[in-house]
């Protein structure tokens, strides 16, 4: 039987909604141990991500004050996102395709009901499988012009090229 997205998802991820102050947001992920925290409208659909890279490299390193600052700005998005029945071949396809370290997964309303990061396939997915995972998901984005931010995770190009250089 293919192992799915809802069964390798956290399901009822914590999410957060635009205006919630990113210090509340940062709460959310110490309180839940995770570092990405979808951004839902009213209809619980997802608008963008937050991830702690997205707060450590757009706010904190910027010497801004999280705490003035919302989810709706510093969010990443357009978010990729997986349907809950979708194979797990195809979350991995999505996730190495798109360079991401988690993904969310929604239903066929394509409300928020769970999340599936690198460590739920790790522990689900054939070993070679997760090997490329992880290696596709580090790759260097050669189409990224240095200074630029990547959207998936909010990394700087430069200290990339930088680190793989050393």
């Amino acid at each position: 039987m293919t192992k799915r997205a809802r069964d390798i998802m956290t399901s009822d991820p914590a999410c957060c909604s635009p205006t919630t102050t990113l210090d509340e947001v940062a709460k959310l992920m110490a309180y839940n141990d995770c570092g990405e925290i979808p951004v839902v409208d009213p209809a619980d659909h997802i608008v963008g991500v937050v991830t702690d890279r997205d707060i450590v490299c757009r706010v904190v390193a910027e010497g801004k004050n999280p705490i003035a600052y919302t989810a709706e700005s510093c969010m990443s998005g357009p978010v990729v996102t997986v349907q809950a029945d979708a194979p797990l071949d195809e979350v991995v396809a999505a996730m190495e395709e798109h360079q991401i370290r988690r993904v969310p997964v929604v239903d066929e309303k394509n409300s928020c009901v769970g999340i599936i990061s690198q460590a739920d396939v790790s522990r689900a997915g054939a070993p070679r499988d997760v090997a490329e995972l992880v290696r596709e998901v580090s790759r260097d984005n050669v189409t990224t012009s240095p200074g630029d931010v990547s959207p998936a995770d909010g990394h700087d190009a430069r200290r990339s090229r930088r680190r793989s250089r050393s």
